[in-house]
């Protein structure tokens, strides 16, 4: 089963980051603990950006993957039938690969699956494109502290 999220919702609550670091701004599919899409528009007023790179500013490669974890914290988190991670992090990223480059004013389109679980990890494939462009894949393993 799909739904729609909006950032008002409580699964936006599973993130453990605070809103000036949150690189997904909607999820408008998500298949609980399977997969999900979001979005994460480049506004331009990211602090980052007056450093990367001056006068031609790019989102780095590193914080699309980082919007990609956060989506699949989503994800993994919104399945009732499994146990909710606590203080979920970013342990490993593997076949990292950046096709292309996304400015400001770009929407990236995030899609996250959950490649399987076991105890406190979480595997997860990810993409991001933009208008039809791909820009980064990745692998990535969360894990978290097993709820009581």
């Amino acid at each position: 089963m799909q739904t729609q999220v909006t950032p008002s919702d409580s699964t936006f609550a599973s993130l453990p980051h605070g809103a000036a670091f949150r690189f997904v701004d909607e999820v408008t599919h998500i298949e609980p603990g399977v997969s999900g899409i979001g979005f994460y528009t480049i506004s331009g007023d990211e602090h980052f950006l007056g450093g990367h790179f001056p006068g031609n500013p790019i989102m780095p490669p590193v914080i699309m993957v980082e919007a990609l974890a956060q989506l699949a914290i989503i994800v993994s988190q919104s399945d009732l039938r499994t146990t909710t991670l606590a203080d979920i992090r970013i342990t490993a990223m593997k076949n990292v690969k950046i096709f292309d480059t996304a400015v400001p004013g770009d929407t990236l389109d995030l899609r996250t699956r959950i490649a399987g679980r076991l105890g406190n990890l979480i595997q997860v494939e990810g993409r991001i494109e933009c208008e039809g462009r791909q820009l980064v894949t990745a692998q990535i393993t969360l894990s978290g502290t097993l709820s009581e």
